[in-house]
């Protein structure tokens, strides 16, 4: 039976990630400290894993943890470039030292599969899509962190990186709505209006459902994929910053977003990119984005206070 150690896994990416796995047959060990206070007993809901309260940075704990498993996910992280500026001890300490940790402490037959940001692309070229073999240029702690970590499972081997586009999608367990699609859909859904900043600013989107069915996909077709990068995104859903509002807005008409002019967003980010390399292993994301956003918006919906 195939071992599964994944750190993290009550977050966003995690829980989901438990639930498509459930009904496999692994052996799946989760270690997360809950800093997000979610619901471990909502969470055990999920069958087929054994759930350890713990963080990442405790090099004992990790070090019994690591050697039991066939596959590590590592999915703990200061998650965003906000949260990486207030918590930037923390951010280094999580998102790129306890993976180089992992990869210090792992054989060469365990393998890594790890999501890291395909923010590491910082601002591409304005005529070209960025793909795997596009300069990286982070321009915050957080995507810093991320190519850091990237690198370290890639110098180990018996790796797979995934550049996720920004997420988008409803998580039962630990829900997020400081990611954009996710941001913009409730403060649609909630206030009517926004102020956009840089509107031009180009992103790559991807539903949760996707990013953790590539997950599955890795691990069952692990042979073929090792030591490669690939760039996970919805192919339809490279767009601007005015694009997503305009999409938006063809769900919920009273939708009111203001351009900005002469104000910069705090994040710089403006790429489009190529998921072309991740097609030719057989995968490629197809949640679209009006799928997410009317699922959004029934969350919204149910969750009213």
């Amino acid at each position: 039976m195939i071992k599964i150690l994944i750190t993290g896994g009550a977050g966003y990416i995690g829980s989901s990630f438990l639930e498509n796995i459930s009904s496999k047959n692994y052996n799946v060990t989760v270690i997360d400290n809950l800093m997000f206070e979610q619901n471990d007993t909502n969470l055990k809901k999920i069958s087929n894993f054994k759930f350890v309260k713990g963080d990442v940075r405790d090099k004992s704990l990790m070090k019994n943890l690591i050697k039991n498993n066939d596959f590590i996910i590592p999915l703990a992280g200061i998650v965003g470039a906000p949260l990486c500026d207030k918590m930037p001890k923390d951010a280094q300490e999580i998102n790129s030292d306890s993976i180089k940790f992992i990869c210090d402490n792992t054989s060469k037959d365990q393998a890594i599969i790890m999501p890291v940001s395909n923010s590491g692309y910082g601002v591409g070229d304005k005529n070209k899509y960025c793909d795997e073999n596009s300069p990286l240029n982070p321009v915050s702690l957080y995507g810093k962190t991320k190519v850091e970590a990237e690198s370290y499972i890639m110098d180990k081997g018996n790796s797979i990186s995934f550049r996720l586009a920004t997420i988008f999608g409803v998580s039962n367990y630990r829900m997020r709505t400081d990611l954009m699609v996710n941001n913009f859909v409730h403060i649609a859904f909630q206030n009517k209006k926004l102020k956009l900043y840089e509107p031009e600013f180009r992103r790559n989107f991807v539903h949760l459902s996707d990013v953790s069915s590539a997950f599955l996909y890795s691990i069952e077709n692990f042979s073929n994929m090792k030591n490669n990068i690939y760039n996970l995104g919805l192919d339809d859903a490279n767009m601007s910053k005015l694009g997503l509002c305009k999409k938006i807005k063809n769900h919920i008409s009273k939708f009111d977003f203001e351009i900005v002019h002469g104000e910069k967003d705090p994040d710089q980010r403006d790429y489009f990119v190529s998921n072309e390399k991740l097609k030719t292993k057989g995968f490629e994301a197809k949640v679209q984005l009006d799928t997410g956003i009317k699922e959004l918006i029934d969350y919204f919906e149910r969750n009213k206070k």
